[in-house]
């Protein structure tokens, strides 16, 4: 048998997806609080998302949002990674409020934030490891976000994920 490498990508790809939800999974999380929530998004999906991120883009005036749009659209997958906003009772003020009480709740939990980010991390550094390109978008996170794509999560970041000869996720004009 001969598997040719483009008719193959995708399912690749797919497969390296799900690895990098398992390295935003177990990555450490603060006072061990998992309320990590993840997934892989593809085919028509990814073409929603797009559709809303064009629609925010032209809603906020906001041209990279559009130029990011187009861009997702050569992802064959889509990790989606975030977080419900809540507090750890540590009263910490790392959020800029003295007590968990005090911070109003559109206001997130800066261990949530981290955790985000550290998962975020985790993910990136396996698709570094697989060769796949990838880019964090906050742009896309928001419009997965918009679409409840993760429940009720507050904080959403998005890396779409692509193996082709050059990242397309790096195309970043604006016109």
């Amino acid at each position: 048998m001969i598997r040719n490498e483009r008719v193959a990508r995708k399912e690749q790809v797919l497969r390296i997806g799900l690895q990098m939800m398992t390295a935003a999974r177990t990555a450490p999380k603060g006072k061990g609080m998992d309320i990590i929530e993840i997934a892989l998004v593809t085919d028509d999906d990814i073409t929603r998302l797009s559709d809303e991120l064009q629609k925010l883009g032209e809603e906020k005036g906001l041209k990279f949002m559009l130029r990011d749009a187009t861009n997702i659209l050569h992802a064959e997958a889509i990790l989606l990674v975030g977080t419900a906003s809540r507090t750890h009772g540590l009263n910490c003020a790392h959020c800029g409020y003295p007590t968990c009480g005090e911070k109003p709740d559109f206001v997130p939990c800066a261990l949530n934030s981290v955790d985000v980010g550290i998962a975020l991390g985790s993910a990136c550094a396996t698709a570094a490891d697989l060769r796949v390109d990838t880019r964090v978008m906050f742009s896309a996170g928001l419009a997965a976000q918009q679409l409840h794509l993760l429940g009720d999560c507050k904080t959403v970041f998005a890396i779409p994920i692509s193996a082709s000869s050059k990242n397309p996720f790096f195309d970043r004009k604006v016109d």
